[in-house]
């Protein structure tokens, strides 16, 4: 990344009309429903906001969720406690504008995840994600996260050993 970005909770006061991914559905989202689901608590929704013109050029969504122990891929489960579910964050979007592409801010936007959900009080295994289509897979594989077994693109990131600042 070249351009310094801060990272912040989305609030009313952040811009939004400009954003463009690329991805309307995404852009839409944004828009019109992420302040919505802040209100619901049913997602919180973080942006990368360029630090000189408080432009918005990413943005990320964290819920919490549990994934049933038999889902999970069959190499993480031989540590785990056998409770019927595994705690988990769900990586529910994630977008780069357009004029920001390319600098490695979508990789900033993950690991800035990663560490909220080790910085948290509340305990979750893993971060797992729903990739849109096999370009967003290799993005994510990029970054460690591993398929479940049985969706090739449902992925997750095991939290465990992971450290703040790695």
């Amino acid at each position: 990344m070249t351009t310094p970005f801060l990272m912040e909770s989305l609030s009313p006061g952040h811009d939004r009309a400009a954003f463009s991914s690329g991805v309307e559905a995404l852009d839409r989202y944004l828009r019109q429903q992420a302040m919505q689901d802040i209100r619901r608590r049913v997602a919180a929704c973080f942006v990368a906001v360029e630090a000189e013109s408080r432009t918005i050029a990413g943005y990320y969504t964290l819920s919490a969720a549990g994934v049933p122990l038999l889902e999970m891929p069959q190499t993480l489960v031989k540590d785990l406690p056998r409770y019927g579910a595994v705690p988990v964050a769900r990586l529910g979007r994630l977008a780069v504008d357009t004029r920001y592409q390319g600098q490695k801010l979508g990789g900033a936007l993950i690991w800035d995840a990663v560490a909220r959900c080790l910085r948290s009080e509340v305990a979750v295994f893993a971060l797992i994600v729903d990739a849109k289509g096999e370009t967003a897979k290799s993005f994510y594989r990029h970054h460690g996260f591993i398929p479940f077994a049985d969706s090739s693109l449902q992925l997750v990131l095991p939290l465990s050993g992971l450290r703040q600042g790695k």
